[in-house]
C-alpha cells in the first residue's frame, strides 16, 4: 500500500487528507463589512425566489460581499432621495423650529417613500 500525501491539488482545488479521504480546503473570503437592513432583506428575496442565485454566490464564497455592497449602495440610495425629496416638498430646518409636528409628519411621509422606492428599485429586482 502506498503513502497518502497530507495535501494534493487537483483541477485546481487543493485538498487536504482526513484519515482516508481528501477533502476540499475551501476558504472564504474574509469580509468584515456589515450586510446590515437591506442586505438582509436581498438575502431572503434570493432564498424565496432566486434560490440558484444565492446558492450560487454562497458557493463561489461571494455572498457577504454581493450583500454588503448591495447594502451601501441602497442607504446611499435612501439617503439621496430623502435629500431631494425634503428640498422639493420645502422641508427645512425652519419648518422644523416652528412646527416641529408637521415636520416630523412630512419627514416619515418623505422616508416611507424613499424606502419604497429603494425596494422596489435595489432590494427586489
Amino acid at each position: 500500500m502506498r503513502e497518502l500525501k497530507p495535501r494534493i491539488t487537483e483541477n485546481g482545488i487543493d485538498y487536504i487528507l482526513v484519515g482516508d479521504y481528501y477533502i476540499p480546503d475551501l476558504k472564504l473570503p474574509e469580509e468584515h463589512r456589515p450586510i446590515g437592513k437591506y442586505g438582509r432583506m436581498h438575502r431572503e428575496y434570493l432564498r424565496e425566489v432566486h434560490p440558484a442565485r444565492l446558492n450560487t454566490l454562497i458557493l463561489t464564497g461571494e455572498l457577504w460581499t454581493y450583500l454588503a455592497d448591495l447594502n451601501e449602495q441602497a442607504q446611499e440610495r435612501f439617503e439621496r432621495l430623502i435629500e431631494g425629496m425634503k428640498q422639493a416638498q420645502g422641508i427645512t430646518e425652519q419648518l422644523k423650529a416652528e412646527n416641529a409636528l408637521e415636520w416630523t409628519g412630512c419627514l416619515n411621509n418623505i422616508r416611507a417613500c424613499a424606502r419604497e422606492i429603494v425596494e422596489k428599485e435595489i432590494i427586489f429586482a
